[in-house]
């Protein structure tokens, strides 16, 4: 059986069963800053009950302006939910193309190039124990989603964490990480011009409850919304 990232991101392509909610299953880069103040996320959703699968990438800039990415529509992507948040959302050719076991590369369009290399933490793999255990009904709880995000915040140093709450748009939000990693290099060009070092933001930035990790993690897991 393998256990690299790869393989175990690549696995995750069941849509969750129908509970009356709007569901996603895959994997994300659920925020990377950099010291410049640029920060970008990922999402890579090839289940989703509101549509085709889709990527979708997020892009604040130093002035704090979102723009999300999306190979679909953003009536059915991340904007859904999130961009009322944003100066801006449009659709744009996305591609995730993994070249290791735990590396890949994300392009949109001619814009954006991102490199990226995944490691693992005592933390990490702590957390990832606890999501192949959990049972399905507490993954469920807002109870314990909200215990899970205070312990997560400090155990991984990225800051204020919410797995529940209210979106940009108003619509209630699960996240369900169940397996994490660390980003060991992120490297961006936008328009050919280097985003620099990761580093964390003057301030951490959020859309809604969602807030962005203080630094890079990558996660695979599901994503529920109220329809």
């Amino acid at each position: 059986m393998t256990h690299d990232a790869r393989s175990i991101a690549e696995q995750n392509t069941a849509l969750p069963p129908d509970d009356g909610r709007e569901r996603f299953a895959g994997y994300g880069v659920m925020g990377a800053p950099f010291a410049s103040g640029h920060c970008l996320a990922l999402r890579h959703f090839p289940a989703s009950s509101v549509g085709a699968g889709y990527d979708s990438v997020w892009h604040r800039d130093p002035a704090g302006d979102w723009t999300i990415y999306s190979s679909v529509s953003p009536e059915v992507s991340c904007a859904r939910y999130f961009g009322s948040a944003t100066e801006d959302a449009r659709s744009a050719d996305i591609a995730v193309t993994w070249t290791g076991p735990a590396a890949f590369t994300v392009t949109v369009d001619d814009k954006l190039v991102w490199d990226l290399v995944l490691g693992k933490s005592a933390a990490t793999a702590a957390m990832t124990g606890l999501g192949r255990v959990l049972p399905a009904a507490l993954w469920r709880s807002d109870a314990v989603l909200s215990l899970m995000g205070r312990v997560a915040g400090p155990a991984l140093g990225v800051g204020h964490v919410r797995l529940t709450g209210t979106a940009s748009n108003g619509q209630r939000f699960r996240a369900n990480p169940r397996m994490l990693w660390t980003l060991d290099e992120s490297r961006a060009t936008i328009d050919g011009v280097d985003l620099g070092p990761p580093g964390p933001l003057p301030e951490q930035a959020h859309l809604g409850d969602f807030w962005i990790p203080q630094r890079g993690m990558f996660v695979v897991g599901e994503a529920y919304f109220e329809s």
